[in-house]
């Protein structure tokens, strides 16, 4: 499930079993069943897929009936409206907690009632990018780490040997000099004017950051570390054996006009249907740490405004439980370990670098949960990747960064 940045997460409780989680409310009831709604941001067979589900709980669940709400594209706009005129959906899908956690339930409660194993059972990284302030606003259910896609044919075509899980960024150029050279395709395809949110992994691989821990960019990104980083992107594509796209680099890569890319796992699907020859591994690193990628998270949260919180609360424990992390297979990768070895997505070549770039990235704040004025800094840093990388333009890495601190 792809968070939109455009960035990715409810049977009534008797009252000793709730004791601290939000009791007391009066309950919407319709025919004596406790009605939820839940607010989903997908579309089309997607949301039917959604659908079924939700009706299995419905069919299970004789004293609460969920009502599935597809807002699609408009998503941000109606939780927004919802939330400042108290009409929330009881639970909804979020990545945005900077934005959102004022109008979320905390749930910390909640998940300590369950008992240690329900929340071990997690990916432990994924937490990370469910909270804010120290407290958890959602119940991970689908992320993607990113990691480096590339065309088995046209390695073979330049006679190359494929990238391997210990590449550094220095092999990924060589090899791109050698495809350029030697077949109709360029080596590697960045986005000219990539999210900021996705590119600050970037840094963090070569041990800087957008910012300090209290929001401050100032001798962070106009470090030597942040600047080494946009330079070499910059010095590629002056070089030719590097393209910066419009998009993603998915499109070139489906096309064949580009031999590798950094991707999260959203264009598997597509990449398989095309009957494309790729492989996977993990982004490369610069050389003195591994590298680092950033998560697109996906999680369920509860509005603090909620009257039905014991019920929505049942209703997240069902949509993140085993049997429904295992069928939203395709739509979103498994964040439980117990889904992962049942289904021994390990062993599947095309998924298993998403969790191992998963492994070596905890612990890493996004900007976007530190700045205060986020939105603001990345529509500054979207125009500054735009001066760096935009073939008409390609200013001074130094200039562009030291202005961002301007």
């Amino acid at each position: 499930m792809k968070r939109n940045v455009a960035l990715g997460c409810v049977l009534v409780l008797t009252t000793a079993a709730v004791a601290g989680c939000g009791g007391g409310e009066s309950a919407s009831t319709s025919g004596g069943k406790t009605k939820i709604r839940f607010a989903s941001w997908d579309v089309a067979e997607d949301v039917d897929r959604q659908q079924a589900i939700v009706d299995r709980f419905n069919e299970t669940h004789e004293d609460i009936e969920v009502t599935l709400e597809a807002y699609g594209s408009d998503f941000d706009t109606k939780i927004s409206a919802g939330m400042g005129s108290g009409d929330t959906p009881d639970v909804m899908y979020m990545w945005n907690y900077p934005s959102y956690y004022g109008g979320l339930e905390p749930l910390d409660s909640y998940i300590e009632q369950e008992g240690a194993d329900y929340k071990e059972n997690f990916y432990d990284t994924l937490w990370n990018y469910n909270a804010m302030d120290g407290q958890i606003y959602g119940i991970p259910v689908g992320f993607t780490t990113h990691t480096l896609f590339y065309n088995k044919d046209i390695f073979a075509e330049a006679g190359l040997e494929e990238p391997t899980d210990d590449w550094t960024w220095e092999d990924l150029k060589e090899a791109a000099k050698v495809i350029s050279e030697k077949t109709n395709a360029k080596g590697f395809a960045f986005s000219m004017k990539p999210d900021p949110y996705d590119f600050e992994m970037y840094l963090w691989s070569n041990g800087a950051a957008y910012c300090d821990g209290e929001g401050n960019m100032a001798g962070s990104i106009n470090s030597d570390a942040a600047k080494e980083v946009f330079q070499m992107f910059q010095d590629m594509e002056k070089e030719g054996c590097a393209v910066a796209t419009e998009k993603s680099g998915t499109d070139e890569f489906r096309a064949q006009t580009v031999a590798m890319y950094i991707y999260g796992s959203w264009s598997i699907n597509s990449l398989n249907e095309d009957g494309l020859n790729y492989g996977v591994t993990k982004i490369p690193s610069f050389g003195g740490q591994p590298s680092v990628s950033i998560l697109s998270s996906s999680g369920v949260a509860m509005s603090k405004d909620s009257k039905n919180k014991e019920a929505a609360w049942e209703f997240i424990k069902f949509w993140t439980s085993e049997e429904c992390n295992k069928e939203r297979i395709g739509l979103e990768l498994p964040v439980l370990n117990s889904v992962v070895e049942s289904e021994g997505i390990m062993d599947q070549p095309e998924y298993a670098p998403f969790y191992e770039m998963l492994e070596q990235s905890d612990g890493y704040t996004p900007a976007s949960f530190i700045i205060e004025n986020w939105s603001e800094v990345s529509e500054d840093l979207s125009l500054a990747f735009e001066q760096a990388f935009n073939p008409s333009t390609l200013m001074d890495v130094n200039e562009v960064l030291e202005g961002c601190v301007q």
